[in-house]
Parts: C-alpha cells; structure tokens; sequence
C-alpha cells in the first residue's frame, strides 16, 4: 500500500509517496502561499499531491490515500484547521481534507489531517528513533517548541485538539531582571519564550551580544569563535529544553524521550548542557530513560503523515484517541 505523505509548514510544503515499510519515494517541495489565503494554499497543495500521483502511476504504483501534517491547531476528526497563527494568513477554518478532496475528485474518507509535530512524531514512533517502542515523547526545539505524546501508534491530540503545545507552560528560565519574557502566545515566561531559536537569539542580544547575528545559527556560529554572551545564551535555552523534557517525562513517563528542531541538531554545545539540565530534573524512577535525537529528518512528518492515512485515528469530537 501506498500513500501520499505531506508536511505543511509556514515557509515550505513537502511531500512524497510512501510505501507501508515508511520509504519516501519522489519527494517534492514547494513554497507554502502563506500570505494568499487558505484556498490558494490548497489549490497548491493540491496541485502537488497531483503531480506525485501522476509520477507513482507512471512507475506502476496505486496511490489510495492522503495524509497530512499541517501547521496549526488541526481537528483530525474533521480535518479542519480549529486555530492558527499569522504564519500562515487566513489558514484557520480551512478545512483540509474536504477541501483537497474535492481538488483531487478523492473521496473526503481516503485524506486524514493532523497537526505537523504530530506527524512528526508519528513517523519517528513508526520507522524512526522510537520505532518498536509502545509509547514515545517527541520535543522539538527549532523555531518554536512543540511536541506529542505517541501512545500504541497513536498520538495524544487532547480534547480541544491543543495537545503537544509543549512550548506553553512556565519555565523558571524565561525572566530577564526580575520580569517574565515575553511569548509569541501571548502570554510570558513560557518555554518557548527561552528556548526557541528565536528566543535564543534575543537572549545573546539581551546578554550584551554585539556581533551581527541574524538567527541561532548565527549564534551557535559565535559561540564556537570565543563568544562568551552567544555561549551563555546557548547554556541558558539548552538549560531550559532539558528542564522543560525532564518535566514532561516525569509527567507522562514515557518509554523514550526523542529531541528535534533545528536547535537539537546543532550538536555539543546544546546537547550536552540539555541533557544535563534534563536529567538532573528526573525522578529516580525515570533514571536512565532514553533520550535520542530524531532519526528521520526532514522526512519525518511526511513518513507520519502517511502512516496516519494507512492508519487512520479514529478520533471523535475532537476527543484523544
């Protein structure tokens, strides 16, 4: 069996056929019209998920289903998009899967939606890092912090369909003299307010950095040529992830702990500091817990999204499965 895996972010979509072993065949990518509006979107959407059909039936492969990883709050139940921020403009009250149903003369049963960190974690728990494992915690650190909770295949969605929004719950490490920083949720002192990459920006200009540095990259960058604020920053962000998982863990026990984002893969001088802060944070019950980093890259919510329309979640009223 095949399927069609798409990850829909805020600056790119990607794409590909995926075989029921989780291999990624013809992978495309395309940039996200986040300015255009939910119609638009999907009409590009659309026009891609086309394109790999067509290429799959031309090498003798049945296409039967549709999944996808979308930005934003998503009802799987529904495939509608409940809430979104201004990453992508217009894109709450898109309903997904009815919309590309109807683009793609599909019918609206053979296309499953879910948030993107979900599929994320899904393809990681199917054939990546947490692949045999009955239930698995994914946190991602890149340009916000998210995560999901992978129980039996399936992950935690919550009943409001906000489950995973691990980046918003207080950090002791998002203040700066006395006052909690500011979160892009709109409330303060959160853990995505310290340790995004654009949090880990402002904390090296908040520490005094003076050097040009346009993202955490560039920071990393700084801190490896003797910058002494852009290493406080990384220690201060890292300090704060491995706080923030070792916190989630305690709570909901799982059999491995996965890490990605953008920061997880910027090596030592994050890894290191967050592992500690993450395991002096366990409870003696959780010593020696897993904590890997994720195993399939930029193809993982592709992977997930596809097992996802494979194996659909049967969700109801927005209820976790």
């Amino acid at each position: 069996m095949y399927s069609v895996g798409v990850d829909l972010g805020g600056t790119k979509t990607a794409a590909g056929i995926v075989s029921s072993a989780g291999e990624v065949l013809f992978p495309e990518t395309i940039p996200t019209l986040n300015r255009d509006g939910g119609p638009v979107i999907l009409d590009a959407t659309a026009g891609l998920v086309r394109r790999l059909i067509g290429r799959a039936a031309a090498a003798g492969i049945a296409v039967g289903h549709v999944g996808i990883g979308s930005a934003g709050v998503i009802d799987a139940a529904r495939g509608v998009v409940v809430a979104a921020t201004d990453a992508i403009r217009g894109w709450a009250g898109t309903e997904l899967t009815a919309g590309l149903a109807a683009r793609l003369d599909l019918p609206a049963s053979s296309i499953r939606a879910v948030n993107d960190v979900h599929a994320h974690a899904l393809g990681e728990a199917w054939t990546g890092a947490a692949a045999g494992t009955t239930s698995s915690l994914l946190v991602a650190f890149g340009t916000g912090v998210g995560g999901s909770f992978v129980v039996d295949g399936r992950p935690v969605l919550g009943h409001r369909h906000a489950g995973g929004h691990v980046g918003h719950f207080a950090s002791p490490h998002a203040y700066h003299g006395g006052a909690a920083l500011a979160c892009v949720c709109g409330g303060a002192g959160h853990v995505e307010a310290i340790a995004s990459g654009p949090a880990l920006l402002e904390a090296y200009l908040r520490l005094g950095g003076t050097a040009p540095a346009s993202d955490a990259r560039a920071v990393f960058a700084l801190a490896a040529a003797g910058d002494a604020a852009a290493a406080k920053a990384i220690l201060a962000a890292a300090t704060a992830a491995g706080q923030a998982v070792g916190g989630l863990a305690n709570i909901l026990d799982p059999e491995i702990v996965v890490v990605s984002g953008g920061l997880s893969d910027a090596g030592p001088s994050w890894w290191e500091p967050m592992r500690v802060a993450l395991e002096a944070e366990l409870l003696p019950a959780l010593a020696g817990l897993p904590v890997v980093p994720a195993a399939l890259g930029n193809a993982a919510a592709m992977v997930g999204a596809a097992r996802l329309a494979i194996t659909p979640l049967h969700t109801s009223q927005g209820s976790t499965p």
